[in-house]
């Protein structure tokens, strides 16, 4: 029996379940006045309709699918700008499969690769630094895509290019940060959320102390969770219970993986290869105000922004697309008027039914956990 097996185990899942009930019952819960939790990351989005837990638990407990999904808020320029360069003859173009999918305005990236540009689907970072040895004549691009959780792994593939002195490798960063999508989102006008299950993966990097402003400012409780079934559940229990208390902290259900100060040699990494950007463009929010990163000045022969000069460009969601009031939490993704109507995981319209952690996707394949009841 794996250590690992007790993270799924029945009877605990079961036990949970019972508490969180009794907890929901003490607060006076109901399903027209229910507790609100958003889970941050889409790796959480996913395994609670994987699992069935939003089956199992009460209806007086509500989840609200959050931005961390980074695929999802991925923005039409962004996939424009990665077009644009993979069609140079000169180019491989690598990136994560996600984002192959992922609808630009004239065209995604598999369609581009249709039409005949060289893009290829890798695993990590290293791996487009491989390709570049391979190929000294050939420009290999990878494409940086995803929070805190990836972007160690960029930083020191750059700083390996670097050392080698490999002179045809460059990236085109959409790597993003989580703590100013999380202000953003809890500026949101409207939005009533009680408090988070917070990202796991992207903690182990960060670790728990930049999460303080949720709790201290907007009086809210957090608790870093991981991605198996009793994982979630015992996650809600202990915020059912700060909520109960009246104690807004940040706690961490996810220690066997997630350490207070997070990964100091990541985090080094990061900081070495990356600066802030001024603004970043997300589908269906907006610009949001230094959540993103780009490569510093010293690293500028590896960014393909200025090695190709793209970047920049913001071009609007298509209008019946409402990926922006999922993401916040204000629609569930089946009241999204293009939902199984012209957007499947087939024919995505919007981001979030592209990648398996999409709200929108989990929905779809799921098939919309108490769809009729809401």
């Amino acid at each position: 029996m794996s250590v690992w097996d007790g993270f799924k185990d029945a009877a605990l899942g079961r036990s949970l379940v019972e508490r969180i009930a009794e907890r929901l019952d003490a607060l006076g819960a109901t399903e027209r006045q229910p507790v609100r939790l958003m889970e941050v990351c889409g790796g959480h989005t996913h395994s609670i309709f994987r699992y069935g837990l939003a089956t199992v638990l009460p209806p007086a407990l509500e989840f609200l699918h959050g931005p961390g999904c980074p695929v999802c808020v991925l923005p039409m320029g962004r996939i424009d700008d990665c077009v644009a360069i993979a069609e140079d003859p000169r180019v491989i173009f690598t990136t994560f499969g996600d984002a192959m999918r992922v609808p630009g305005s004239r065209k995604s990236l598999m369609q581009a690769k249709a039409d005949g540009a060289d893009i290829r689907m890798v695993y990590s970072p290293l791996d487009a630094l491989a390709l570049a040895r391979r190929n000294p004549d050939r420009e290999v691009v990878f494409f940086g895509l995803g929070f805190e959780t990836t972007m160690p792994s960029t930083a020191l593939t750059v700083l390996r290019a670097e050392a080698e002195g490999i002179a045809n490798f460059s990236l085109f960063s959409q790597h993003v940060t989580i703590i100013p999508t999380l202000k953003a989102v809890l500026d949101t006008p409207g939005l009533t959320v009680d408090g988070f299950i917070g990202p796991g993966h992207v903690s182990m990097v960060i670790g728990l102390r930049p999460y303080r402003f949720i709790a201290e400012t907007y009086r809210k409780p957090f608790v870093v969770a991981g991605f198996e079934p009793v994982d979630v559940l015992q996650s809600v229990w202990m915020l059912l219970g700060r909520i109960a208390e009246g104690r807004p902290v940040i706690e961490n259900q996810y220690g066997r993986v997630v350490p207070e100060d997070g990964n100091q040699r990541a985090r080094a990494a990061m900081d070495a290869v990356f600066e802030e950007r001024e603004r970043c463009e997300w589908r269906g929010l907006g610009s949001i105000d230094r959540s993103g990163v780009r490569i510093r000045d010293r690293y500028a022969r590896f960014d393909a922004e200025r090695r190709f000069s793209v970047g920049g460009a913001v071009v609007a969601d298509p209008q019946a697309c409402q990926c922006g009031e999922v993401l916040t939490g204000t629609l569930k993704p089946w009241q999204c008027r293009l939902f199984g109507n012209g957007c499947s995981p087939e024919t995505p319209v919007g981001a979030l039914m592209v990648s398996s952690e999409g709200a929108c996707a989990a929905w779809y394949q799921y098939g919309g956990a108490r769809r009729g009841a809401a």
